[in-house]
């Protein structure tokens, strides 16, 4: 062995030196390549984020501007296609410019500002364009200007473009940079060749002697090394390629009852008066020998000598025996029995929990089954009950008084009322029993998007509004749509007795990591003793005259953020607003596809 060591240790240091001479500076001058091909696909990077952006501002100026000329009426066919151009090219220009700077939380940040920018002047300009041609002129004039004054975008489009600006600039600093590094490495590299070539030589030479001194330290490793198989406490054997005991520590003996004495040339099924003679763990270790097959925690019971039925995992692999080119078995044994009775009794607790679970879910697919039936069979007699009042108020004519008016009006409006609360009946249903679609949802949008609908709906309101920025979570985005149209609804609706309302919007990060999100207002607040019954269907805490509702939101709220693994809660005090939170998990987006889950 000592002839052949030399040799080959000669033959690597020469290798390597051939690596340092020839290969590392070519792989040196090939990451400089590849530094100047990213360079210039940084540039192409930035140039096409800028085009996107100013032509997402052209298409909005220009539905505009497409806009007015109809208003003034030197609009044609054409015209008013300018006009609708933009809601239909957009999306996908603002999906390209989210694609391009997913590695840039800075830009992803201003092109989702952008984004509810750009949807709320379309919405206006849409707006705008129904009341033209219903022949509101002067609504459409002011809708157009509410485009221009609410949503602003020229900050944003030249943040977009000097963001794109400021990192290009940033990269290219980091380019000049690593090519400076990588000269330097290429001098080192020749610096390092002389330097390697003089190592082989020297080296070379002492190596004889350390290896002379290696030889006589692996003697005395050698015997340390059985000292301290002995010692241990895990049975530990060693078997020749007939099985026969070569080495077995004092754990191994005492387990299968061995004489010290008698321990060598024992065949294996002999020990342990036949715990060994399982015929498929024998073949499984002849496996192990002969094809070198490891044996990885191979439970097995085994009767030991002491009377008892023991639960052992058995380990073994191949290796060669010292000083020889025979093969040997190394066998390892860990008693398990004591894990083994514990997880019998685990699996009979599961199984019991399984039952339990499936008879509670059955218990909700029936409930909900019921739920959707109940409300589904009631719209038809609540149809025939608005139906034939109306036909009830058209045959009595002028013959029916101010009393029969007021019985008919309080059926259909009471109708009415009953079908509203069965359609949000089948909506909570619905919550229920479909599918999640998870996918990675901007937060930001789905806030935006909700408070630019409560603004349009609430144009002559002041309302100061207080929007932090919002991350990008997993989940099925129109149920959270719903959650955030609902919590901003609520809070523009019950902070309507307020001259100036203030509502706010913030994110945080719990010690368990998950996103905890807040929605505040100054609005009327609650009595937090009924706080308990604020999520529940159909349940308010203020009267239908003074704030509008139905009582279901919250409830779908509760159901969706359970669907998702969050919770949700409030925190109020009467006549001082309220703060709803809502957690959502911060899961990791790389591995979402857009498969559904139940």
């Amino acid at each position: 062995m000592k002839t052949q060591g030399l040799p080959r240790w000669r033959f690597a240091g020469l290798l390597l030196a051939m690596v340092v001479i020839v290969a590392l500076p070519y792989f040196a001058m090939r990451v400089m390549a590849e530094q100047t091909q990213q360079a210039n696909l940084w540039l192409n990077h930035a140039s096409t984020i800028k085009v996107l952006t100013y032509r997402i501002a052209y298409l909005i100026r220009d539905s505009e501007a497409a806009s007015y000329r109809i208003l003034a009426g030197d609009g044609d066919a054409s015209v008013e296609q300018r006009a609708l151009e933009a809601r239909g090219r957009i999306p996908s220009l603002l999906d390209q410019l989210h694609a391009l700077t997913l590695d840039s939380p800075e830009q992803q940040a201003s092109i989702g500002a952008l984004e509810s920018v750009v949807n709320g002047r379309i919405t206006l300009v849409n707006q705008a364009l129904a009341r033209m041609h219903k022949g509101d002129a002067g609504g459409a004039r002011q809708s157009l200007r509410d485009a221009g004054d609410l949503f602003r975008m020229n900050t944003l489009t030249d943040d977009i473009v000097q963001s794109a600006d400021r990192l290009l600039a940033e990269r290219g600093r980091d380019v000049k940079q690593q090519v400076h590094r990588s000269q330097f490495v290429l001098g080192l590299i020749a610096l390092a060749q002389l330097l390697l070539l003089i190592v082989v030589v020297v080296t070379s030479e002492r190596q004889i002697g350390k290896r002379q001194l290696a030889e006589t330290r692996e003697g005395r490793a050698v015997l340390r090394s059985q000292m301290i198989v002995q010692a241990v406490r895990e049975p530990i054997g060693l078997f020749d390629e007939q099985l026969r005991s070569l080495l077995v520590n004092a754990a191994f003996g005492e387990l299968y009852g061995l004489d010290p004495k008698h321990q060598r040339a024992l065949s294996l099924p002999q020990i342990g008066n036949g715990a060994w003679s399982d015929g498929a763990l024998l073949q499984r270790l002849n496996d192990v020998l002969l094809r070198d097959r490891e044996l990885w925690d191979y439970e097995v019971v085994q009767h030991t000598p002491d009377g008892v039925d023991r639960h052992v995992v058995v380990n073994a692999r191949r290796i060669q025996q010292q000083d020889s080119d025979a093969q040997a078995l190394l066998l390892t044994v860990s008693d398990v029995t004591a894990r083994a009775l514990a997880e019998h009794k685990v699996n009979e607790l599961n199984h019991q929990l399984e039952g339990k679970v499936a008879q509670i879910t059955d218990v909700n697919r029936e409930l909900e089954a019921f739920s959707y039936s109940v409300s589904h069979d009631l719209r038809a007699p609540l149809r025939h009950i608005a139906g034939f009042a109306r036909k009830l108020r058209q045959h009595l004519g002028e013959q029916v008084d101010e009393t029969g008016v007021h019985y008919l009006d309080v059926i259909g409006d009471s109708a009415q009322r009953m079908g509203q609360l069965i359609e949000d009946l089948l909506v909570f249903s619905r919550l229920g029993r479909g599918a999640l679609r998870l996918q990675p949802v901007d937060m930001q949008s789905l806030a935006e998007e909700a408070r630019a609908l409560c603004v349009a709906e609430t144009s002559e309101r002041r309302i100061n509004w207080s929007m932090a920025p919002l991350p990008i979570v997993v989940g099925d985005e129109n149920m959270l749509r719903t959650v955030w149209q609902n919590l901003i609804g609520n809070a523009v609706k019950y902070t309507g007795q307020r001259e100036v309302a203030h509502i706010a919007v913030d994110v945080q990060r719990s010690r368990n990591g998950d996103y905890v999100f807040t929605v505040s207002d100054d609005g009327a607040g609650f009595d937090m003793q009924y706080a308990d019954k604020l999520f529940g269907v159909f349940q308010r805490l203020h009267r239908a005259s003074d704030f509008p509702g139905n009582g279901i939101g919250l409830a779908n709220v509760r159901r969706i953020l359970a669907r998702h693994g969050g919770r949700a809660w409030a925190e109020a005090e009467p006549d001082h607003g309220a703060r709803f939170h809502f957690s959502l998990p911060a899961r990791d987006l790389s591995g979402i596809t857009n498969e559904g889950f139940s």
